[in-house]
């Protein structure tokens, strides 16, 4: 699905480690490939001044995991001092990065508007497809298990689509991807419509959920002709609840969403359906930055 990746990390949420599966990256998709990190400014004395000695000391870090790189793949390492979420857009537009990889912090809402975060700084400024994942998960993997996370980052997306402009915006950054996806890469799809439990109780949901199935089928064609498998889905409930019951019953590599508006997916005052996905998911979540 993506060819060219930046993946952030901070050695302190296990990114680090897929300096070693290269090959496995490579082999779902991946044909560039750079990692960064970022080293605080050393600040004994007056004068706060780059840590050249941190900065050579994470550079080697990363390097000493670089082993049997594919032929045909490019993997560069960018290590500086600043804030990290000034320069990653920065580092992602130099080297053409289409996904930025980056761990998830688990925060609630007001931790995040009183202490920031970069990934939410950055679901706001950057242009660029942001895969999420969470530090644990990763930390925690076995060497065999993330060899075959790595081949199937973008294998199975949940698309949850409820016909919202945030929905189609994530289905057709899906379908533009989808048509230059490397043969490894991107699989199959699972469209899934929740419909809320609000209303009346005693009327029938039925009609609803027959609307919403007739609405996913030209949808579903649509990715079809894209030679992809595509499943779907009608639920009633509560909607961040039933797209993470669906990712565990599926086997779901990846949840593709999008947000109505740039700077309200993660605004401490408005509770929005991107935001909660990623503070709550511990299925990777595939952000798109809807244009401004």
């Amino acid at each position: 699905m993506f060819q060219h990746c930046l993946i952030c990390t901070d050695f302190s949420d296990g990114l680090y480690r897929l300096v070693e599966f290269v090959p496995s990256l490579a082999a779902g998709g991946l044909k560039k490939i750079i990692f960064c990190n970022f080293v605080a400014l050393w600040e004994e004395g007056e004068i706060p001044r780059i840590d050249e000695e941190g900065i050579e000391q994470a550079r080697r870090r990363l390097e000493k995991g670089l082993t049997n790189i594919p032929e045909g793949v490019e993997v560069h390492i960018e290590v500086m001092s600043g804030r990290p979420s000034d320069s990653i857009p920065k580092i992602a537009k130099r080297y053409h990065a289409d996904v930025i990889l980056i761990g998830t912090p688990v925060r609630s809402l007001l931790q995040e508007k009183l202490f920031g975060s970069t990934t939410a700084t950055l679901t706001k400024e950057c242009s660029t497809p942001l895969l999420m994942l969470r530090p644990q998960l990763i930390s925690a993997y076995t060497c065999e298990e993330l060899d075959l996370r790595c081949k199937h980052l973008f294998r199975y997306l949940l698309i949850p689509y409820d016909g919202t402009a945030a929905s189609n915006y994530a289905l057709e950054r899906v379908k533009e991807y989808a048509k230059q996806a490397p043969d490894n890469s991107l699989k199959q799809c699972m469209l899934l419509w929740v419909v809320s439990e609000g209303g009346r109780r005693e009327l029938s949901k039925e009609p609803q959920l027959q609307q919403a199935q007739d609405k996913l089928e030209p949808v579903k064609a649509e990715l079809e002709e894209l030679g992809l498998q595509v499943n779907t889905d009608v639920r009633v409930g509560n909607p961040r609840e039933e797209i993470l019951d669906t990712a565990l019953e599926f086997d779901i590599t990846a949840i593709a969403i999008s947000s109505d508006h740039k700077g309200k997916f993660l605004d401490w005052s408005v509770r929005s359906l991107a935001g909660d996905l990623m503070r709550s998911s511990w299925h990777p979540v595939l952000f798109f930055p809807p244009q401004s």
